[in-house]
């Protein structure tokens, strides 16, 4: 069967990135070779970008070299790793892909959508993740759980309303292409999201004859 791309995705506290070794173990019993990588990163330039967009702190960082760092990390990411591991028949399993840009550097930052658009026809050609798992829970909660994890990065330490604003397109997103997204009620309990996670992917198997 064709090489696949699935993303997991979300707002801070989700477990999304906690869930991405059950996500790889129920596609691995399904028969499919996984590769686990995620963005910003992937790469050795990358997982540098990645420490300047996350740890940068000193006087802030303009939101079109946010928005271009981020794009340069997919873009090395892409030509590296997701490609070439599509191309040789395994299957890329993508903590956070282009649909973060457009929840946290659009909705979060303000950046019209328009322009990411043209960095996304760029860099990816019309690569789209197959799936993407949605970790959705309301924010608040997501926020008191990614501040028990330790010291908070660039991005966690934004205000509510940021998450409020990257949840909300997140949700559109999921809304006009559903036949992609699948949501995962994250507010859950461990055993409740695995739950719902091994049931969307069966049923995302079964409708792609995987």
């Amino acid at each position: 069967m064709a090489s696949r791309l699935i993303a997991v995705d979300g707002i801070e506290g989700g477990g999304k990135t906690t869930q991405l070794s059950f996500v790889r173990a129920c596609l691995e019993r399904a028969g499919h070779p996984v590769l686990v990588t995620r963005e910003p990163g992937g790469t050795a330039l990358g997982e540098e970008i990645r420490a300047l967009l996350l740890g940068h702190r000193e006087g802030g960082m303009a939101l079109s070299t946010e928005t271009l760092l981020m794009f340069a990390a997919r873009s090395e990411h892409l030509e590296r790793v997701i490609r070439p591991a599509l191309a040789a028949g395994q299957w890329v399993l993508c903590d956070r892909f282009t649909d973060a840009t457009y929840a946290y550097q659009g909705g979060g930052r303000g950046l019209a959508h328009d322009k990411i658009a043209v960095l996304e026809d760029w860099v990816q050609q019309g690569l789209q993740p197959d799936l993407t798992l949605l970790f959705d829970l309301p924010v608040a909660e997501g926020l008191e759980r990614a501040g028990r994890r330790g010291a908070a990065d660039r991005f966690e330490r934004e205000q509510q309303a940021f998450f409020e604003r990257a949840r909300s397109v997140y949700l559109e997103r999921a809304r006009r292409w559903p036949e992609r997204y699948r949501i995962v009620n994250a507010g859950r309990g461990m055993t409740e999201v695995r739950a719902q996670v091994e049931a969307l992917l069966a049923g995302w198997l079964e409708r792609i004859g995987g």
